[in-house]
């Protein structure tokens, strides 16, 4: 049986099994039609009713997330958000890139929401899962609408993306920062187009991350870069010269995020890493367990997203180190004084 080829544009190269489903099947490569090996992306919508998600771990920092779409067609072989998929019934391999849901309704939700009496207005983060302006967010166009939705309010948002698209709404971006109530973050991984377009297949270059990023800071809006993951053994060499690009572009603050590998993303980071780059595939996966206690994932609350050990700790300080030097320690600071509900008369206070 030949070995089965890795769809072109896709970050992973097969369905992992759903952790979920004890009914598993492997299709045969020696069987596949051509046509199998560029799978479409299929798009369904999504029902849900409500639009905004609690959070409650120490790991990340906001408190309410708004996520536009399930899946994503930027098919990062490493995105931790792939089993998310496995609780709708499908893989976090193939499945996650390839079978999309929307929430066409999100913008209603979104104005019913902040619309309620008890609703007390606090930062809310686009996405904090899958990316709000994935390739499918061009002909849908529904974070625009969310972030519409949060122009009318004067509601604070942060936005989190790999995608040059965020420039397309500029207007709305800009309206926000007058009143300081909106803050955006490229993720920047590596500065090596050939890797980022195997690993991260239908992201946007890191050329057109930080073309963005100088668009951006042009407009007044505030703007950061998060190198994000970072990958030890194979990206984290990188942080000196992403972080004087992103200052270079105009960015005022920076973060950095230790690669994490949790349940089948483990299969397909390896997977992709071990067919990319055979040689190097052992000291990558050794340098990673090094930051994982000896795992691929290492799940306790506040060392997610940092890692542990020497290794986690010398690139934390190379990170500093290089933040400080290009200035990339301002974040801002959202507010909510000009939050308001459009056509609601406010009373005027007695005392």
């Amino acid at each position: 049986m030949t070995k089965r080829p890795r769809p072109k544009g896709r970050g992973a190269a097969h369905d992992p099994p759903n952790r979920f489903d004890g009914r598993q099947s492997r299709p045969d490569p020696d069987a596949m039609e051509p046509d199998d090996l560029r799978p479409a992306t299929q798009v369904r919508e999504d029902a849900s009713r409500s639009v905004l998600s609690r959070n409650d771990s120490p790991d990340v920092g906001f408190e309410v997330s708004l996520n536009p779409y399930r899946g994503c067609e930027h098919g990062c072989s490493y995105c931790y958000a792939r089993p998310t998929h496995e609780y709708l019934g499908l893989s976090a391999g193939l499945d996650f890139e390839r079978q999309l849901f929307v929430k066409r309704d999100a913008a209603r939700l979104l104005e019913r929401a902040l619309a309620a009496p008890g609703w007390t207005p606090t930062p809310v983060a686009l996405s904090g899962v899958t990316d709000p302006y994935q390739p499918l967010e061009r002909r849908e166009r529904i974070t625009r609408a969310c972030l519409e939705v949060l122009t009318a309010f004067r509601h604070p948002v942060s936005v989190i993306t790999k995608n040059h698209l965020v420039t397309r709404d500029l207007d709305l971006l800009a309206g926000l920062a007058r009143f300081e109530a909106v803050s955006v973050t490229l993720s920047v991984t590596t500065l090596d187009e050939e890797l980022r377009a195997s690993m991260e297949p239908r992201t946007s270059s890191a050329a057109r991350r930080l073309a963005a990023v100088r668009a951006l800071a042009d407009a007044g809006v505030p703007v950061g870069v998060n190198v994000a993951p970072v990958v030890p053994g194979l990206t984290d060499a990188e942080l000196p010269a992403i972080l004087e690009a992103a200052a270079e572009a105009g960015a005022s603050f920076a973060g950095m995020q230790m690669l994490r590998l949790p349940r089948a993303v483990a299969e397909v980071f390896t997977a992709w890493l071990q067919t990319r780059d055979p040689a190097r595939a052992r000291r990558v996966l050794a340098r990673i367990r090094e930051v994982r206690g000896g795992a691929l994932n290492d799940a306790t609350f506040g060392a997610r997203m940092r890692g542990a050990g020497t290794y986690a700790e010398q690139l934390r300080q190379l990170f500093d180190l290089s933040r400080r030097k290009h200035g990339l320690d301002r974040p801002p600071s959202l507010s909510t004084a000009a939050f308001r509900v459009p056509g609601r008369v406010e009373q005027p206070r007695l005392f």
